[in-house]
């Protein structure tokens, strides 16, 4: 990938990031939320946490001064 794929996929992702947060506030705020959707949000969410950091790492190489 090149990189402004790599720029579009980081925003995709940090957008499917936020609204999972939103989903998951939102569940929590009800009360009545299922414990087992809320659980699948979280590791979904800290999945796209993981690929937002890898491709932030190939955009932004790690220089030793």
């Amino acid at each position: 990938m090149d990189e402004s794929q790599l720029i579009a996929k980081l925003e995709i992702l940090s957008t499917e990031h936020r609204d999972l947060d939103a989903a998951i506030d939102a569940m929590a705020f009800q009360g009545s939320a299922d414990q087992l959707a809320m659980a699948r949000l979280k590791k979904r969410k800290l999945q796209l946490k993981d690929q937002i950091g890898a491709i932030r790492d190939q955009l932004i190489p790690d220089i030793i001064a």
